[in-house]
């Protein structure tokens, strides 16, 4: 897992220097996009608030851009998207209900009482998943979570990487920016 190599470099007596000249290793964000979303989400669930197992690194949040959640019940976007859309999960597992995939699922770990870092969630109006991703972050939200969310009207899914000199794209950099700002100090 990346994270553990993270905090490998940070104890080396003889660390990667293009990496420990510059890095901060107690203000970490963990960031995925699409599926890399779902891998965010599992790492914060994972990690649990201030990621302690990981000292000296310490996690201060994570950004979800348009998570590729999915679930056995068609959330609305889903069912009213173009019929040819390709919603493909089966390479990972045998049910859209896996917890990886689906985090509110009937398999999955109840959220709840979780203490999680703070979360941003970011999706494109247009995204077939944007339902998934709205209930993840509500979810959250109603249980106390510190969690952001943020959809763009009118842009699809991963519109940031499609376009990544677009205005959209350009506004959520800022965001992001913000976020980061905002909990770098953060102590979950």
């Amino acid at each position: 897992m990346a994270v553990i190599w993270l905090q490998a470099q940070a104890l080396a007596e003889n660390p990667d220097s293009w990496l420990t000249d510059v890095a901060n290793f107690s203000k970490v964000f963990i960031s995925g996009d699409s599926a890399g979303g779902n891998i965010a989400h599992d790492l914060a669930v994972q990690l649990g608030v201030g990621s302690s197992d990981l000292a000296p690194v310490q996690v201060n949040g994570y950004v979800l851009l348009a998570p590729f959640f999915g679930g056995t019940v068609r959330t609305r976007s889903e069912a009213e998207g173009p019929k040819d859309a390709s919603l493909i999960w089966s390479s990972l597992t045998d049910t859209t209900d896996h917890p990886l995939i689906n985090p509110f699922g009937p398999v999955s770990c109840s959220l709840e009482h979780l203490n999680l870092d703070p979360n941003l969630v970011v999706v494109g109006g247009s995204d077939l998943l944007k339902d998934r991703a709205k209930d993840y972050a509500q979810r959250l939200k109603n249980w106390g979570k510190k969690i952001g969310y943020v959809e763009f009207e009118g842009q699809q899914h991963g519109f940031f990487t499609i376009n990544p000199n677009s205005e959209p794209a350009k506004a959520l950099m800022l965001i992001i920016k913000r976020f980061i700002t905002e909990n770098s100090n953060c102590e979950g």
